[in-house]
């Protein structure tokens, strides 16, 4: 019996569900699982999920709607981990982005929670914005031995400080890549053409290239052919949609991304500081753009959970 695209993928690259919905991540059996606060806020609406979101209401209310929230994130990560054998990536308040302190303090916060619930820090990421700030934050973190996720990465210069700061992964947005290039010029990219692939390829092969520990997991697909062309990549967190595609062809999946690739390539070194950082990351409109909608869009469904959450209390 020949394998579906989805066990050939998980041949070459780690699996990981894009996903609030714990039914799905039964179904497809990844190794780990990434929320965020829109998908979670998706999850949050639905009707078999309500009795978390009272949970959550019911043990955290005397600490208001900071601790409430937080512990939402926790019941959600907690079901996970039932159903993974691997991570659960939960997400710092994307308001607090621009701030290293208050960052390191959520993370702290995020990791003794999971940790009075008897889970290791080894089986929880931190997701957090890679600004500078962020990264700053992510690298104190990991100086603790709390492992940290940078998410809403789409350029190379983010994907430079984050391997300097020593960050266990790292999860560029190839489908907004792709939507923003689509916008600007108007042209459908496909398969290896596509500029959010093009650019975590890139990416991959410096951090193989040169050593970096630092884990590369593609996210945010638009569609099966950016997954397939990054087929090899560490790990590729995949949306429920798309890992049913996957599972519904047989076609044969060949891995794209090698360490053979890598060390051929022509990429030079480069290291950078917070001013070459920024001048780096600004010279990428792209880049730019996309962060700034990314936090603005993750603060604007935090805003809506927590009103969902007022109205539960009444």
């Amino acid at each position: 019996m020949s394998l579906n695209q989805l066990d050939q993928l998980k041949q070459y690259t780690t699996v990981v569900a894009d996903t609030g919905d714990f039914e799905s991540m039964k179904i497809y059996k990844p190794q780990d699982a990434t929320t965020n606060p829109s998908l979670i806020l998706q999850a949050a609406g639905k009707p078999e999920y309500r009795h978390l979101l009272e949970q959550a209401v019911n043990e955290a209310k005397d600490g208001g709607l900071e601790a409430i929230l937080d512990r939402i994130l926790i019941l959600f990560g907690l079901e996970i981990l039932k159903i993974v054998p691997g991570r659960v990536s939960t997400e710092v308040d994307a308001r607090l982005s621009f701030d290293t302190a208050a960052t390191i303090a959520k993370a702290h916060e995020l990791i003794a929670a999971y940790e009075k619930e008897g889970h290791s820090r080894d089986r929880i990421l931190i997701k957090i914005a890679s600004t500078w700030e962020g990264i700053k934050a992510a690298e104190a973190l990991e100086k603790e031995g709390i492992h940290c996720n940078l998410t809403l990465l789409f350029s190379f210069a983010q994907a430079v400080a984050c391997a300097e700061a020593g960050v266990q992964l790292i999860s560029p947005f190839v489908g907004r890549i792709l939507d923003w290039h689509k916008k600007e010029t108007g042209k459908d990219y496909q398969g290896d053409e596509d500029p959010g692939v093009i650019s975590v390829r890139s990416i991959y092969n410096y951090y193989k290239k040169f050593g970096y520990k630092t884990e590369v997991m593609g996210a945010s697909f638009r569609n099966k052919g950016e997954i397939l062309a990054l087929a090899g990549c560490d790990l590729l967190t995949i949306s429920p949609g798309l890992l049913g595609e996957l599972q519904a062809s047989e076609e044969a999946v060949t891995p794209s991304l090698t360490a053979e690739e890598a060390a051929a390539s022509d990429h030079e070194k480069i290291s950078l500081n917070e001013s070459d950082f920024r001048f780096l990351f600004n010279e990428d409109p792209m880049a730019v753009e996309k962060t700034a909608h990314g936090i603005r869009a993750f603060s604007a469904d935090i805003v809506k959970l927590e009103k969902l959450i007022t109205e539960l209390l009444g």
